[in-house]
């Protein structure tokens, strides 16, 4: 029986996740394919919350020109005419898989509704990498702070792989550092992790593992709770 149950845990894909505070530039998304273990990987782009932009979707193409991978793209915007694959199968076949930044709150309704909150449960489970910056990093955390309504930031529900929360642009946008520490030290949002626009925080399973950045004034934070008062300590990158 023992020796079953080290076979089946030899078998489990270990599960990733790449996030990063801003953009996804050339040095990042190789970052992203040195995670797939794979020279040419198979690498879908979800521009979900950016409302399946075609100005995204055309310098996604771009970028990719660039780069040893195959690049593709799934839109939710479709109707069954144009499309007649389903998500999951298009999914499921990918090394990794790539979200942009934007309206998380929306990304989120709409991938509930249709099902791809569990298929990409299922591609994180099977080893596919899960990786965004902004609204494509606070979306694989129990919540975030968010741009996503009308007038202020606030907070928003994330899929819940990973435990916590996440905040974007940590330093780029100047109200976001001193609201993030407020609402987590009055309750309003989860202890969790923040990151500066090029800082990437890379997690097998749960557990953070690596902390990257593309300079050295650009950081990543984990941001605690202690005797009801906000720690905030900073995490030095690794430079790629």
């Amino acid at each position: 029986m023992a020796a079953n149950a080290e076979l089946f845990a030899q078998k489990q894909e270990i599960r990733k996740i790449f996030l990063t505070g801003g953009g996804y530039d050339l040095k990042t998304i190789n970052y992203l394919i040195s995670l797939t273990g794979k020279e040419n990987p198979k690498i879908c782009f979800l521009p979900t919350p950016m409302g399946d932009s075609d100005a995204y979707i055309n310098k996604w193409f771009e970028i990719a020109k660039e780069l040893p991978l195959q690049p593709f793209v799934q839109k939710v915007f479709i109707s069954s005419a144009e499309q007649k694959t389903p998500f999951e199968e298009t999914l499921l076949q990918m090394d990794a898989i790539l979200v942009t930044g934007g309206n998380t709150l929306n990304a989120v309704a709409l991938w509930k509704a249709h099902g791809i909150d569990v298929i990409l449960r299922k591609a994180w489970e099977k080893g596919v990498v899960l990786s965004g910056p902004s609204a494509g990093a606070i979306c694989w955390f129990e919540e975030g702070l968010s741009d996503s309504r009308p007038v202020n930031y606030t907070a928003v529900k994330g899929l819940g792989f990973l435990k916590g929360s996440n905040c974007p642009h940590y330093h780029t946008e100047a109200e976001r550092r001193p609201l993030y520490l407020k609402m987590i030290e009055e309750g309003k949002l989860l202890p969790g992790y923040a990151c500066d626009e090029t800082a990437g925080l890379y997690f097998e399973g749960t557990q953070l593992k690596r902390v990257v950045a593309q300079n050295k004034a650009d950081k990543a934070y984990k941001i605690t709770k202690s005797r009801g008062k906000v720690v905030e300590t900073a995490l030095e990158p690794e430079l790629i």
